[in-house]
Order: structure tokens, then C-alpha cells, then sequence
């Protein structure tokens, strides 16, 4: 009797021992469940070399003069409105397109082909302060942005003298100094900040941000 009240005993304990360990694995799965959404390796990846790309893109714009153009392109005519050439979005932007065309500076072609072609949705946003603080103009808006969205950033200098560029991408003969005079450029003078004379006019801060459509 001794002996298999000792076995019913073994016994009971390895059924009870076993209950345990498999509610500890139930438990452990529920809280490590892996959803579609879930971040991975591979999605870190993909997002790294999504800004690593918009950081080339912006440095190579920057550098052969396209970012710069990109920010004078713009219509300051009071008739059409303050506002990008040929943009529609109520802030002056391009909403839910990237501007193309051989008068369009080279940026947003170069946007299009390295994103837009690969599946990616990018937003495109101007940063620059002005005496009441930091103030944002948008210049491409595809979207929201989706949890998984990264960014890249740019600062342009703009001068006193820079022109104001017509549709036509041809300079005209007003400058961004005195565009802002008159209200109708988006960017202010930066010198209304520090009352510091400076030929330089503002520092702009070019903010793209991609993610997977």
C-alpha cells in the first residue's frame, strides 16, 4: 500500500507540475504574441534605409541647388494667391501629388523616382522661425503618415537677394526680402527676430517624411 500510495503521490505531482508549466506557456505566448503590425528586424531595416535614402535625396538637392529653388517657387501674385506654382492645397501646398514638369525644380522629380515609384508615400514640410516662433509650411502633403514612418531633414539658407522664381522656373525681378515686405511669400525675415541686419534672410529646415503605403 505504501508503495502505491507513493506512486499516486509521484504521479499527482507531475500532472500538477505539468498544469503549470503549460499555463506559463499559454501566458508567455499571450504576451509575446506576434501581430502583422508588430515591429521586427526586418521592419527596422526597411525603415532606416527609407531615411538613410531621403537624406541623400535632400544632401544631393541641397547641393546642386534644387532644395533652394524648390523654396522660391513660388507665386506670389495676389490674384492667384500666395502659393506654390500651380499647388491646390489650402496652405499653398501640393496635396496628394508630387509637382512635376521640366519647369518644376529637380527635388520633387528625384522624390517621385526614389519613392513614389517603390511604394512609398512621402510628406514634404518647410520649418523656419519667425518673431512669434516656429512656424511650418507645408510643400507636399501625400497623406498621413503611418506608425512606421521615418524622417530626414535638410536646412537651406536663404539670402536677401535670392529671386523669387516664375512657373516657368525662370528667375524674376523680385527678391524673397522683398516678397516678404509685401506679405506675399510664406517665409518671414529673420532679421524681424533679432534686429540684426544680415544678408541672410531665414534659415529653412526641409523635413521629408516617407513610409510604405
Amino acid at each position: 500500500m505504501g508503495c502505491d500510495a507513493r506512486g499516486q503521490a509521484h504521479t499527482l505531482e507531475a500532472v500538477a507540475a505539468a498544469i503549470v508549466l503549460l499555463s506559463a506557456i499559454l501566458f508567455a505566448l499571450q504576451v509575446t504574441a506576434v501581430t502583422p503590425l508588430s515591429g521586427s528586424t526586418s521592419n527596422q531595416h526597411i525603415e532606416t534605409q527609407q531615411a538613410e535614402l531621403a537624406q541623400g535625396v535632400l544632401a544631393g538637392e541641397a547641393e546642386n541647388g534644387s532644395l533652394k529653388r524648390m523654396l522660391v517657387y513660388y507665386n506670389t501674385s495676389a490674384d492667384d494667391g500666395h502659393r506654390f506654382h500651380n499647388a491646390t492645397g489650402g496652405s499653398g501646398q501640393y496635396d496628394g501629388t508630387i509637382p512635376t514638369g521640366e519647369n518644376v525644380p529637380a527635388v520633387a522629380p528625384a522624390l517621385s523616382e526614389t519613392f513614389l515609384d517603390r511604394g512609398t508615400a512621402v510628406n514634404v514640410d518647410l520649418y523656419y522661425l519667425e518673431p512669434d516662433g516656429r512656424r511650418r509650411q507645408p510643400l507636399i502633403d501625400l497623406g498621413t503618415p503611418s506608425d512606421h514612418a521615418t524622417t530626414a531633414t535638410q536646412q537651406v539658407t536663404l539670402f536677401e537677394n535670392d529671386t523669387i522664381l516664375a512657373s516657368d522656373g525662370t528667375p524674376t525681378d523680385e527678391t524673397v526680402a522683398e516678397a516678404a515686405a509685401n506679405d506675399s511669400y510664406y517665409v518671414g525675415d529673420g532679421d524681424d527676430i533679432d534686429g540684426d541686419a544680415s544678408s541672410v534672410f531665414n534659415v529653412v529646415e526641409v523635413e521629408v517624411t516617407v513610409w510604405r503605403m
